[in-house]
């Protein structure tokens, strides 16, 4: 009876034990969010973004690229600001899933060319020669490490495409675990026909070799219908419903608990990594350093800054046979003058969003001012 006693009290003073130590347990956990949750809500309030905003609510957070005046395009400081909204993103403990969209008109008209192409003053893009491959390599596979914390990120994330994700803005989509497409929106890399190949190199990964190839061969644009019929898209929508078919798959994922989450993006990941992924884009940051070195790519870049982006564009965009100078040929013999209106089909587009929207506000303007002068009585 001794030893039966004993027992008993061995196991209850064990119980008392484990559930202090769970209690115990519990409240680190809980003092650890606590502070976690006081460290993230002052970098947010601290942290200051020029090219995009994030926010958070009911366990999403939006990231909004934030530089509609140029379509979202992307310049130097967006790379790295959409990298460490990703990650803050990820260290929030509210965050299942992330959705990245584009404020105004599109998406993401990629790179800022109008800077890169026609200015680049300091030789970022296109080298002096003879140029340092391996300067250009850092440089984009940089861009390339931060875009690809979107398909890294232990949390889901959602691109949210309307209008334009073209060129480099394909780029940030196609890094995206999602992509929730407008039905009129335009995705592609126009610059695989001169003067760039998609640094990331997610296409085969997404579409298969076929297609892959039918859109990095033509540099066409497709719509958001097509890119869903090819799987391209998870879904596609009217603008007006765009928004609610992206908080429907966002609601439905984010009601998972973060581990699942994580645990099973992380099997489908890994896979892609094994396919050579990695590999894959060595070749291509290397590839597009060469691109805007070649003969070709010096004469595009020659006839932006000559001619400005938009005539450039139109001539790399229109169909018509690109010029290919050759070694030690700066491409003379391809420098006459374009049409006074050379703007290609898309930036004509975009452009005449742009100029019709700014009629419509002035002619707002108009009408108040003349509300204001008749209500004063002349």
């Amino acid at each position: 009876m001794a030893s039966k006693s004993s027992d008993q009290e061995a196991v209850t003073a064990g119980k008392k034990t484990v559930i202090r130590a769970s209690v115990s347990s519990k409240k680190k956990a809980t003092a650890t969010a606590a502070a976690l949750g006081k460290r993230l809500a002052s970098v947010a309030a601290d942290r200051v973004f020029s090219t995009l905003h994030i926010a958070v609510q009911a366990r999403i957070a939006t990231i909004t690229l934030n530089r509609p005046e140029r379509l979202n395009a992307i310049n130097d400081e967006m790379p790295g600001e959409i990298r460490q909204a990703v990650e803050l993103a990820n260290a929030d403990d509210r965050v299942h899933v992330i959705v990245l969209r584009g404020a105004g008109d599109a998406f993401c008209a990629g790179y800022d060319l109008k800077h890169y192409a026609e200015g680049d003053p300091t030789n970022v893009i296109t080298q002096p020669m003879p140029w340092d491959p391996m300067i250009d390599y850092k440089f984009m596979k940089r861009n390339t490490e931060d875009f690809m914390s979107l398909w890294r990120s232990y949390k889901p994330t959602i691109a949210r495409v309307h209008g334009y994700a073209a060129a480099g803005g394909s780029d940030i989509a196609s890094c995206c675990d999602f992509i929730v497409m407008e039905d009129k929106a335009r995705i592609g890399y126009m610059p695989v026909r001169v003067w760039g190949c998609p640094s990331p190199a997610m296409w085969v990964y997404r579409l298969g070799a076929m297609r892959a190839k039918r859109m990095m061969l033509t540099g066409d644009l497709i719509d958001g219908k097509q890119a869903f019929e090819w799987g391209l898209a998870t879904e596609v929508a009217p603008l007006a419903q765009l928004d609610a078919v992206v908080q429907q798959l966002a609601v439905r994922m984010a009601g998972v608990p973060k581990n699942q989450l994580m645990m099973n993006k992380l099997v489908i990941n890994q896979a892609i990594d094994a396919m050579g992924l990695e590999q894959t884009q060595m070749f291509a940051n290397v590839f597009d350093g060469i691109t805007r070195h070649s003969p070709e790519g010096l004469w595009f870049k020659r006839y932006a800054q000559t001619y400005g982006f938009p005539a450039a564009v139109e001539w790399r965009d229109s169909g018509r046979p690109l010029p290919e100078p050759g070694p030690g040929d700066f491409g003379d013999a391809f420098m006459d003058p374009p049409a006074a209106d050379a703007r290609s089909l898309w930036s004509r587009d975009v452009s005449g969003k742009r100029v019709a929207k700014s009629a419509k506000k002035d002619k707002n303007k108009s009408k108040k001012k003349s509300a204001r002068k008749a209500a004063k009585g002349g």
